[in-house]
């Protein structure tokens, strides 16, 4: 799994991620020029070129993140692979535009309508004369029924990850010849256009043991530009290869490779020139940047014989001085392994400049998840206040911005800009303003200066090293985000009532403490009566953030980040949150925890306050997003299930506009419904949008039809490397490394 992105609608709603990579997302129609939805924030960065300009052959090296487990995009150990090469082999019924909207791909379908509302909803597909599998089998019917009834969840033979729309069939017919398929449903299904994307052959979906075991490591029959050639997991990569029964427009690339390269190791893959594509993070964005721009006025690092003499000198100075010569060695020694590491930078960055960066924003977004189960967080007024002190502006800007990227906060929870179901929904949960979420939290009974329990000290020591104050208090402390304190931390000042020093304005994340003598129990708006401060003591900080206390117990929230490569932007975003919490009073407990352990072990499990993971947008809402907002219901044996509502916040409202949504038919009536079910999950404030997920994609520089995809589905018969005669003058960055396609 990716963490900060996921592929066909199979695996959709299957997984959240953090930090890297997503394939894309159909949508539905669009929208009118006063429509909310507006337009996409940027457009996809592909080289765009003609077919005549691109050279026939070569091969495509593709940075992945797995070799996948399955290639069957329907179970459930599928991932961001498996469904990047089923869009490469599979049909697909409908795929997405660059504004996110499904669209006929006319290669499989010549036309599909809803014929019938009365009494059922029956539509009509119109397969293309020419389409067939790779066995030469004409796609039909066969096909379409033998994947309803494998998906339909009436067999539980079939190890399916999930049916929906499939359960809602009744029945797959032939229609008035061999290219109509008839599909007729039991009740009104308005996402019918999310089913039979990707299409899988009878003769995987016929048994449930090839569904289950057959298409895990290949597949012989596919229909689409290229073929699945070799699965090979100890090379780490996918072999895929050009269809020769292909009947669409004939794929420019002889072969793609699928390659399993992790995201800390791809800068280094792309310069040895293993890769000509890959997903990549900010850092390695800037490295390549700098590559590309004219290097003026450097001077050449020394060479490999230029390193010896410099290090003999050093050594033979060190021991004429009377330097121990084991420590002259190992001066010599470190210094040789920096130049080989600046050597190594060097020529890294040289070949780094046959690349260039295409950028554009995924269709997914991040958000941050409060656990409503349990705890302070419980309490929706909490909640509210929470989500009031954000500056979700100041996030996005944060993060967008220094990539040149549109930076404003996503105002949906189930679409994105530009798509046909986007409205900024914000306005039900209200604008940032940190005195509301103050006098949300006295609501709540979280009160500024409130009394604080104290664990009894269990030494003399303890309470000496407390009255002393740490080093690290001493030279400036840490906010609770793991940054300097922006001015209401504790400098050493002394406050009115509190024997032990410590001031309630810290940002260590703990909670202030009370000497036991009962004056550092400072009531709301100040010092307890008859207390006066000595001259020279500083202010007290102000009532407004310091923190808030209830029943003797301070407001703190356990935030829990995944660790490891990809995780900086998130450590930045949890940083900013954490300050503006802590200036409406509350403190974060910031806790890295291994990535592979994130999701299974605290956010499936509950155990967490607040987190960031992403989602992908769907244009298909009212069928994607409703497990993971529905209300948690408790399951016979007494547990609670909350499908993929993670935070476990779900309201009935919700849930009956969801389900009046996927049964009306009438694309306006239905996105009203959709904006009104996203207009209660902000009032909910259980998940909190903060921004759309930059997408920053390497690419060669003759690598045409390829990069940051955004919306759009990639059209994989058009990709390839230029010819020579498109590349531009020779010596123009154009005519840079030619790659495996030349």
């Amino acid at each position: 799994m990716s963490h900060d992105g996921i592929g066909p609608r199979a695996v959709l709603r299957s997984v959240a991620f953090l930090t890297a990579g997503m394939l894309t997302v159909p949508a539905l129609a669009g929208c009118g020029s006063d429509d909310p939805a507006g337009e996409p924030l940027v457009g996809a960065d592909v080289a765009g070129a003609d077919r005549s300009d691109i050279a026939g052959g070569g091969t495509l090296r593709w940075a992945v993140d797995t070799v996948p487990d399955t290639l069957n995009t329907f179970q459930a150990d599928a991932d961001t692979t498996t469904a990047r090469i089923a869009e490469a082999v599979l049909p697909s019924m409908y795929r997405s535009d660059g504004r996110g909207r499904a669209v006929r791909n006319a290669d499989y379908l010549a036309s599909a309508d809803v014929v019938d509302t009365e009494p059922k909803q029956v539509v009509v597909y119109r397969l293309a004369q020419q389409a067939v599998w790779s066995d030469g089998r004409e796609i039909g019917a066969a096909d379409f029924a033998a994947q309803w009834r494998a998906l339909s969840g009436k067999d539980t033979a079939y190890w399916t990850a999930r049916n929906a729309g499939y359960d809602r069939i009744e029945k797959v017919e032939r229609g008035k010849n061999d290219l109509e398929v008839k599909v007729t449903f039991s009740r009104p299904y308005a996402d019918w256009k999310s089913l039979f994307s990707p299409l899988y052959p009878k003769e995987v979906m016929g048994t449930p043991d090839s569904f289950n075991d057959g298409a895990r490591k290949k597949l012989k029959v596919t229909a689409g530009p290229f073929t699945v050639d070799k699965v090979d997991t100890k090379e780490d990569e996918v072999v895929l290869a050009r269809n020769p029964r292909w009947w669409g427009r004939t794929a420019k690339l002889q072969k793609i490779v699928l390659r399993a390269v992790p995201h800390d190791k791809r800068v280094s893959a792309l310069s040895d020139g293993t890769l000509d594509l890959a997903e990549i993070d900010p850092e390695a964005a800037r490295r390549i940047t700098v590559a590309a721009l004219p290097q003026e006025g450097n001077t050449p690092l020394m060479g490999p014989e230029a390193d010896r003499s410099a290090a003999d000198a050093l050594h033979s100075w060190a021991v004429a001085n009377g330097s121990d010569e084991d420590a002259a060695d190992e001066e010599i020694s470190a210094r040789e392994k920096l130049r080989e590491k600046a050597e190594k930078y060097a020529r890294q960055q040289k070949a780094l400049g046959g690349f260039e960066v295409r950028k554009s924003l995924e269709p997914a977004y991040t958000q941050l998840a409060l656990n409503g189960a349990e705890g302070p967080l419980s309490d929706e007024r909490v909640r509210r206040a929470v989500a009031r002190a954000l500056d979700r502006e100041d996030i996005a800007e944060a993060v967008l911005k220094p990539l040149g990227l549109p930076a404003e906060p996503v105002g949906s929870h189930l679409a994105l800009s530009g798509q046909a179901a986007y409205a900024d929904g914000s306005g039900a949960l209200g604008r940032p303003d940190a005195k509301e979420a103050r006098a949300l939290l006295s609501d709540a009974g979280w009160v500024p200066g409130g009394p604080v329990k104290e664990e009894r000290k269990d030494t003399k020591k303890d309470e000496d090293e407390e009255a002393a104050g740490s080093e690290a208090d001493k030279e400036g402390t840490k906010g609770s985000g793991g940054s300097e304190d922006s001015g209401d931390g504790d400098d050493g000042t002394y406050i009115v009532g509190e024997d032990d020093g410590k001031n309630h304005g810290t940002g260590d994340g703990k909670a202030p403490h009370d000497s036991g003598t009962g004056t550092g129990q400072l009531k709301q708006g100040g010092a307890p009566a008859g207390a006066y401060a000595p001259k020279g003591t500083a202010a007290p900080a102000r009532a407004d953030t310091a923190p808030v206390a209830k029943d003797g117990k301070a407001l703190v929230l356990r935030f829990v980040l995944p660790s490891g490569p990809g995780s900086k932007t998130l450590e930045t975003v949890a940083g900013r949150i954490a300050t503006m919490l802590e200036r409406i009073g509350i403190r974060t407990d910031i806790s890295k925890v291994d990535n592979d352990s994130y999701f299974k072990d605290h956010i499936a499990s509950g155990d967490f306050d607040l987190a960031l993971y992403s989602w992908p947008a769907t244009a298909f809402p009212a069928t994607d997003a409703r497990p993971v907002y529905s209300k948690p219901v408790a399951a016979a044996d007494g547990s609670l299930n909350v499908e993929q509502n993670w935070t476990r916040v779900g309201t009935d409202q919700v849930d009956q506009l969801f389900d009046q949504a996927i049964a009306t038919l009438d694309d306006s009536e239905r996105r009203d419904l959709i904006r009104k079910a996203d207009s209660r999950i902000w009032a909910a404030a259980g998940s909190i949008p903060l921004y759309q997920r930059p997408q920053l994609v390497a690419a060669r520089e003759n690598l045409a039809n390829a990069g940051a995809f955004g919306f759009a589905t990639p059209v994989y018969e058009d990709m390839g490397f230029l010819k020579k005669s498109a590349q531009g003058p020779e010596g123009s960055p154009g005519a840079k490394n030619s790659g495996s396609g030349s």
